[in-house]
């Protein structure tokens, strides 16, 4: 058991929690340039550390931003 848990590491937590975000603004490029990969792809609550909460209200930002042309869509 302690193997397992050497090998995973800490639980991240969720940003949006900690800074006490309610709602995620589609217009914060910066801070959504994070969640994103170079290939514009939405990165996964278990990478990111997000609560369910806030993926959610993410990926919603995220596609808002990409319809006003503020994200892109691809990088091809």
């Amino acid at each position: 058991m302690a193997r397992y848990d050497r090998r995973r590491g800490r639980k991240r937590v969720c940003s949006f929690c900690v800074d006490k975000v309610d709602n995620i603004d589609y217009k914060d490029i910066a801070r959504l340039r994070r969640y994103i990969t170079e290939r514009a792809k939405i990165l996964p609550r278990r990478i990111t550390g997000n609560c369910a909460r806030h993926q959610r209200q993410l990926t919603v930002a995220i596609k808002r931003a990409r319809a006003m042309a503020l994200l892109p869509f691809s990088t091809e």
